[in-house]
């Protein structure tokens, strides 16, 4: 019993803190549709920021660092597509090559750095007693949920409108006199500052940052996206924000599953979670496809009739 409340409070809290790159994703992706492959060199630059200004001793100032070094990166990336006429997803691939320099410099010309016997935001609530040993899960869920909730009210404003109608329709917003490379950069900044965040919480919680951590975060995120989709829909904005929270949750379950049971080889893993976000990316597809199929065999069978 004691193992599965472990497994639980384990995935639970590696699920709302990888669910903000899901969100992020979710702004990029789904609201302004760009595909914004900064991610996965982003998610490294807020875990090396924060870790890095944590061992410096300001674990609390290194989580805006964070954000602000990744709304920084959006800004390249948004830059090179609305100013340079560079394509978004060769955009992203560009600042995320650069970042990996960025990175290696922000954690003191190191591919690694650690937080051994250095305060955390986890290490300082705990402190306090607040949560008893469910500080980790209060922390990660408090800093997601708040994430969700600004993002939330900030799609709601005039400027979040602005952008949600960039992502429908460009020429639209521009005769309606909003600049949406305006719009675009406002979106990708908060994006990537939101992947930053994940970054700089996970680098926390398990007080170690690697310059190869990020690799294949955005198929994650976008898997976990997926996932919380296929369950919830997304009919309306916080019906999506919500529902990258449980695609996120289901992703580490699943994960968690897998890894402690061993059903699947340690040294198979990666390849079974790859199939797993390919199925969860390709799930409204072939759910699409059956459903087709499904209409296709009742209407031969009432024409056989």
């Amino acid at each position: 019993m004691g193992a599965i409340l472990l497994i639980s409070q384990t995935a639970l809290n590696l699920g709302f803190q990888y669910a903000l790159v899901a969100m992020a994703l979710f702004l990029s992706y789904r609201i302004l549709d760009v595909a914004d492959l900064t991610t996965d060199g982003c998610f490294v630059l807020g875990a090396a920021v924060s870790v890095t200004m944590a061992a410096a001793g300001h674990p609390i100032l290194a989580i805006p660092a964070a954000m602000l070094a990744g709304a920084c990166a959006g800004f390249v990336t948004a830059f090179l597509q609305t100013r340079m006429g560079v394509p978004s997803i060769l955009a992203g691939i560009i600042t995320n090559m650069g970042l990996y320099t960025v990175n290696f410099f922000a954690m003191g010309r190191s591919s690694n750095a650690s937080l051994l016997r250095v305060d955390t935001v986890f290490t300082l609530l705990r402190g306090t007693g607040i949560g008893g040993n469910w500080y980790e899960l209060i922390l990660s869920g408090g800093i997601t949920i708040l994430a969700g909730v600004l993002l939330f009210l900030f799609l709601g404003t005039r400027l979040g409108l602005s952008i949600r109608a960039t992502g429908d329709n460009r020429d639209m917003v521009r005769a309606s006199s909003v600049n949406p490379a305006y719009t675009v950069t406002v979106g990708l900044c908060i994006s990537n500052a939101l992947t930053a965040l994940s970054g700089a919480v996970v680098g926390q919680g398990q007080k170690t940052v690697d310059i190869n951590m990020g690799t294949g975060i955005v198929v994650i995120g976008l898997g976990c996206l997926i996932i919380g989709e296929t369950v919830l829909g997304r009919r309306t904005i916080g019906k999506g924000i919500i529902a990258v929270m449980v695609g996120s949750m289901i992703y580490r379950f699943i994960y968690a599953i897998v890894f402690y049971t061993k059903v699947v080889p340690i040294e198979c893993l990666k390849l079974f979670i790859a199939l797993v976000v390919a199925l969860a990316i390709a799930a409204p597809t072939i759910k699409e496809g059956m459903g087709f199929q499904k209409r296709r065999l009742t209407a031969l069978r009432k024409g056989g009739h």
